[in-house]
């Protein structure tokens, strides 16, 4: 499951900048829209189905005791590191997908709110990213070296 993740992550990062993509260059609302909230459901279930998975049926550190960074606490540093980031990234791409769908329930309209979304997004964006390269420097120290 460790490994699907991190194979996940960057096609989860390549289709969020295709959907900023869709709705910068393209003036596409409606598929930003969908693709947000379809890969928002993937996520869901995927992370749900990973917690699960790390929570009862593998024990990450005995896999990582192999590694050189283990020993010296660097793979758990690393962790807490990405747990930063991605704690709260679901949580704020929750509220931005939930405010964005009360909003724009008429359709996409230039104003205030779409200034916020488009902040409040690139701050989602911008978790997701980090939450996806220290989630990768965690599982290269951990699991890989």
């Amino acid at each position: 499951m460790l490994d699907f993740v991190v194979v996940a992550m960057l096609g989860v990062t390549l289709v969020l900048a295709y959907s900023i993509y869709e709705i910068r260059i393209k003036k596409n609302p409606l598929r930003h829209r969908n693709i947000q909230i379809s890969t928002a459901i993937v996520l869901t279930v995927a992370l749900l189905a990973f917690e699960i998975d790390v929570r009862v049926f593998t024990d990450w550190r005995e896999l990582a005791k192999s590694s050189p960074y283990y020993p010296s606490g660097v793979a758990d540093w690393c962790l807490a590191v990405h747990l930063l980031f991605a704690i709260p990234t679901p949580i704020v791409w929750a509220a931005v997908i939930f405010l964005a769908l009360r909003r724009f329930k008429t359709g996409f309209n230039q104003g205030d709110f779409n200034r916020f979304h488009r902040i409040s997004g690139r701050v989602a964006a911008g978790l997701m990213v980090l939450t996806a390269v220290t989630g990768w420097i965690f599982y290269y120290v951990a699991f890989v070296a």
